[in-house]
């Protein structure tokens, strides 16, 4: 059901003049799903109030409450069409009452990590971008039919929200921000594998894809107690985002999968300088895949002691600083960052080195990250001691990849197996630091175990296999001019 839904308001928006891109879609589908599923959530905190004789406040005043604007129903539980808004009457409240008053949760709110700070985010950074009132009554229609409840509901809504992220990612040439392959996200979590009690962090939070994973990876670790999962919810997992859209949709990703308040801040995490990151802000784990290819200014350079425009050199530099001792990183960069020789790529691969153990380096095949051609690779490094021994995976799917035959969950398999114990095979081996040239660095991919093979044939042979296959195509040429 849900899924005809989902299909229902995308139709509907499609038709709408303000939305024309996947994206479009994501962002005003999301804070419609918002204001649905926070007033379910406030139903089942009012319900839970009543049950232990305590007093419940809601976040929101009566008269912007779900069921005071969007769906109005008489006491027989029905739709009162008599009351409810639409046509230009609902947008002119959405535009000119219902936003504004939302947005002003950022200023009212005790801190950015509450509820009502979320709210007043998310309203003041977006606007209802639906021209017609009437296409939006018919998405309002449609999602009250969603439900947010059980944990089957939630469960069944958050695959379909990923979905719908994943679209997204193929929408657009910097659908990377909002998409990374889920079967990735999960090799990289079991490889890291995060315990409950540790802090994870993700700089560039996108979709909160790893956060995500993260928190379904350590709720299945064990049985949890109350006092676990609480940690779990709201002092385990904690992000940062720069971009509008990809905030609003982390926040609703994870709320959809369970995690009731998110700790993701809205901001450009560059903008801090690294230097002043102290012991107290620093994580257990750090799962990422930051923007590359990107170009700081100097003004946002002068943060860090590694000069560079390349935004995930300084994502880099700022994760290493971020973690604690013994803290463990999974981190997605293009695989020249590796072999580079400016003078930042040395820098930074000595850095690594020198303050990191460089544990794991995933190579993934072209075509692997979002159909792109674009080749990555995946570091994986624990804080505090210097690498010694690096242990090389050459991820081979045996297939060309693409954005409709992208990685799949076996693709990956050999490779966390092989990972535990950093055992051999023909597709991962090691490589001695101490041997490495010491000027430059080079962490360069390079697989002893394929030779290519050399072509002994001598000229001569050459030539005359030439000759024959030019016979042979003139052959089947005359074929051809008979039959016609």
């Amino acid at each position: 059901m849900f899924e005809q839904t989902f299909k229902n308001i995308d139709d509907i928006l499609w038709k709408d003049a303000g939305c024309s891109t996947e994206l479009d879609y994501a962002e005003q589908s999301s804070w419609i799903l918002f204001l649905k599923w926070l007033d379910d959530y406030e139903k089942e905190k009012e319900t839970k109030a009543s049950l232990e004789n305590k007093k419940f406040k809601p976040v929101l005043d009566k008269e912007y409450q779900w069921s005071s604007w969007a769906i109005i129903k008489t006491k027989g539980g029905k739709v009162d069409f008599n009351k409810i808004l639409t046509g230009p009457d609902l947008k002119k409240f959405v535009d000119d009452k219902l936003f504004p008053y939302l947005s002003s949760f950022r200023n009212k709110a005790e801190s950015f990590d509450t509820l009502e700070y979320k709210i007043g985010e998310i309203f003041s950074e977006l606007k209802n971008k639906l021209q017609d009132g009437y296409t939006l009554r018919g998405v309002i229609d449609e999602v009250d039919n969603l439900q947010f409840r059980s944990n089957k509901q939630k469960h069944e809504l958050s695959a379909l929200y990923e979905e719908k992220i994943k679209n997204m990612g193929n929408a657009g040439r910097n659908g990377g921000e909002y998409y990374t392959p889920r079967p990735l996200i999960k090799s990289i979590v079991k490889v890291i594998n995060p315990k409950v009690g540790e802090t994870i962090y993700d700089g560039a939070v996108g979709s909160a894809g790893f956060l995500v994973e993260a928190f379904e990876h350590m709720s299945k670790l064990k049985s949890l107690t109350t006092s676990e999962l609480k940690i779990l919810q709201s002092k385990s997992f904690y992000g940062v985002e720069k971009k509008t859209l990809a905030y609003i949709i982390g926040i609703m990703n994870m709320i959809l999968h369970g995690i009731e308040s998110p700790n993701i801040i809205h901001k450009n995490t560059l903008e801090d300088n690294i230097q002043e990151i102290q012991n107290k802000d620093r994580v257990d784990v750090i799962l990422a895949n930051p923007p590359f290819g990107g170009k700081e200014k100097e003004q946002i350079q002068e943060n860090f002691p590694i000069k560079t425009g390349e935004t995930a050199y300084l994502f880099l530099q700022h994760f290493i600083k971020k973690l604690k001792a013994g803290g463990r990183c999974g981190v997605v960069i293009k695989n020249t960052f590796l072999s580079n020789t400016d003078n930042a790529s040395i820098a930074l691969r000595k850095q690594l080195l020198e303050e990191c153990n460089l544990f794991a380096v995933l190579d993934l095949p072209s075509g692997a990250f979002l159909g792109t051609g674009v080749k990555t690779v995946v570091l994986f490094f624990e804080k505090g001691k210097p690498t010694k021994k690096l242990w090389y995976y050459q991820l081979n799917v045996g297939r060309s990849m693409g954005k409709t035959n992208s990685l799949n969950d076996n693709d990956l398999t050999d490779f966390i197996k092989l990972a535990k114990t950093q055992k051999l095979s023909d597709n991962s081996w090691t490589m001695e630091i101490e041997k490495i040239n010491k000027d430059t660095c080079d962490l360069g991919v390079q697989n002893p175990n394929k030779v290519e093979e050399i072509d002994n044939r001598t000229t001569k042979e050459i030539l005359t296999e030439i000759e024959e296959l030019d016979k042979q195509s003139s052959v089947a040429l005359n074929k051809i001019k008979e039959f016609l």
